[in-house]
């Protein structure tokens, strides 16, 4: 790996963690001796984290972590709807169903990753980034999964300053399990608007825990699934 890949890849993670606090310095010489890495390959590392939105130049051309501020997180969550919703439908469209079939009997299993040993919920999230690399391949865009990409470090940012919950957690695994579920079954419909819900439960459930109140707007959506069947699963 790459000096700046390895300088970038760390920094990022210990942002997203929220092991660097929103506002803390990224100094040269301290991050290049702290990462083992001379400044150039450093300053490649920041201005990358810069392009995605983790980090902002201050005074005197000093890298700081970016803030992350309620408002920042609806406007996220405004842009995350539409590109996640249209990723759902086009991948229901392109699909290998056992794929998702697969993720889809996994996340029905999912709460029992949630354990008290794994804090950072590594395995549970690496569930999800499973599922997100799925719908990327699926869907054939580039364009919009490299749109999604830069959006999702900032989503994951978001959640992990919320302080994980462990209920909406397992509320989240099973709307990830429908939502994988419609795509195995090739319902685009049905896909896009189970990503609704569940994006509109993390917002509200992000927006909570930061604010203590949830979004202006209710996190409700009304979806008519094509079946019976599915109809009382989405309930």
């Amino acid at each position: 790996m790459r000096a700046s890949d390895l300088a970038y890849t760390r920094l990022r993670q210990e942002i997203v963690l929220g092991r660097l606090s929103p506002g803390a310095p990224l100094a040269e010489v301290e991050q290049s001796d702290r990462l083992g890495v001379s400044r150039t390959p450093l300053r490649e590392a920041l201005r990358r984290l810069e392009a995605e939105g983790l980090a902002v130049v201050g005074k005197g051309r000093t890298y700081r972590v970016s803030t992350i501020s309620p408002d920042d997180v609806r406007h996220l969550f405004e842009l995350r709807e539409a590109l996640e919703c249209q990723a759902a439908r086009l991948a229901a469209q392109r699909r290998e169903p056992d794929v998702f079939r697969r993720l889809a009997e996994r996340f029905a299993e999912a709460a029992a990753l949630l354990s008290p040993g794994d804090p950072d919920h590594t395995t549970y999230y690496g569930l999800v980034a499973e599922l997100d690399t799925a719908l990327d391949e699926a869907m054939g865009s580039p364009a919009l999964q490299r749109a999604l990409t830069a959006l999702r470090s900032q989503v994951a940012r978001a959640r992990r300053l919320s302080r994980d919950d462990h209920s909406r957690l397992v509320q989240a695994a099973q709307e990830h399990r429908l939502i994988a579920e419609a795509v195995a079954d090739g319902d685009g419909t049905l896909a896009a608007q189970a990503t609704a819900i569940h994006l509109r439960a993390s917002l509200t459930a992000i927006l909570t825990a930061l604010t203590g109140r949830g979004p202006h707007e209710s996190a409700a959506v009304l979806v008519r699934p094509t079946t019976p069947a599915k109809e009382a699963a989405v309930r």
